[in-house]
Protein backbone atom coordinates (compact mmCIF):
# COMPACT_ATOMS: atom_id res chain seq x y z
CA UNK A 1 0.00 0.00 0.00
CA UNK A 2 2.77 2.03 0.68
CA UNK A 3 4.63 1.71 -2.70
CA UNK A 4 2.11 3.81 -4.64
CA UNK A 5 2.91 7.35 -2.67
CA UNK A 6 6.87 6.24 -2.61
CA UNK A 7 6.37 5.88 -6.67
CA UNK A 8 5.11 9.22 -7.45
CA UNK A 9 6.75 10.91 -4.89
CA UNK A 10 10.25 9.70 -6.24
CA UNK A 11 8.98 10.36 -10.23
CA UNK A 12 7.70 13.72 -9.13
CA UNK A 13 11.45 14.58 -7.13
CA UNK A 14 13.04 13.25 -10.42
CA UNK A 15 11.08 15.17 -12.80
CA UNK A 16 11.86 18.16 -10.79
CA UNK A 17 15.53 17.66 -10.12
CA UNK A 18 16.01 16.97 -13.92
CA UNK A 19 13.77 19.53 -15.14
CA UNK A 20 16.15 22.15 -13.26
CA UNK A 21 19.17 21.25 -13.87
CA UNK A 22 18.43 21.17 -17.34
CA UNK A 23 16.94 24.15 -17.52
CA UNK A 24 19.94 25.70 -15.65
CA UNK A 25 22.06 24.61 -18.19
CA UNK A 26 20.37 25.99 -21.00
CA UNK A 27 20.45 29.21 -19.10
CA UNK A 28 23.61 28.96 -18.62
CA UNK A 29 24.74 27.43 -22.09
CA UNK A 30 22.97 30.65 -23.62
CA UNK A 31 25.07 32.90 -21.39
CA UNK A 32 20.92 34.34 -19.62
CA UNK A 33 20.46 34.95 -15.98
CA UNK A 34 19.42 32.17 -14.04
CA UNK A 35 17.52 34.41 -11.46
CA UNK A 36 16.72 37.66 -12.11
CA UNK A 37 17.64 40.73 -10.03
CA UNK A 38 20.66 38.14 -8.52
CA UNK A 39 24.50 37.39 -8.82
CA UNK A 40 24.77 34.87 -11.28
CA UNK A 41 27.36 32.42 -9.56
CA UNK A 42 24.68 32.25 -6.65
CA UNK A 43 21.43 31.68 -8.09
CA UNK A 44 23.50 28.94 -10.58
CA UNK A 45 24.73 27.51 -7.79
CA UNK A 46 20.96 27.65 -5.76
CA UNK A 47 19.65 26.11 -8.87
CA UNK A 48 22.03 23.42 -9.21
CA UNK A 49 22.20 22.18 -5.14
CA UNK A 50 18.04 22.20 -5.68
CA UNK A 51 17.83 20.25 -8.47
CA UNK A 52 20.81 17.65 -7.13
CA UNK A 53 19.26 17.21 -4.18
CA UNK A 54 15.59 16.93 -5.67
CA UNK A 55 17.30 13.74 -7.95
CA UNK A 56 18.88 12.57 -4.96
CA UNK A 57 15.56 12.55 -2.53
CA UNK A 58 13.74 11.04 -6.11
CA UNK A 59 16.04 8.35 -5.78
CA UNK A 60 15.97 7.54 -2.37
CA UNK A 61 11.93 7.73 -2.71
CA UNK A 62 12.53 5.18 -5.85
CA UNK A 63 15.12 2.60 -3.86
CA UNK A 64 12.31 2.43 -0.84
CA UNK A 65 10.04 0.77 -2.55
Amino acid sequence: MESGPAMFAGAVFALFGAGLLTWTGTRLRRREPVGLGVSRVASTALAGMAGALALALGGYCLTRL
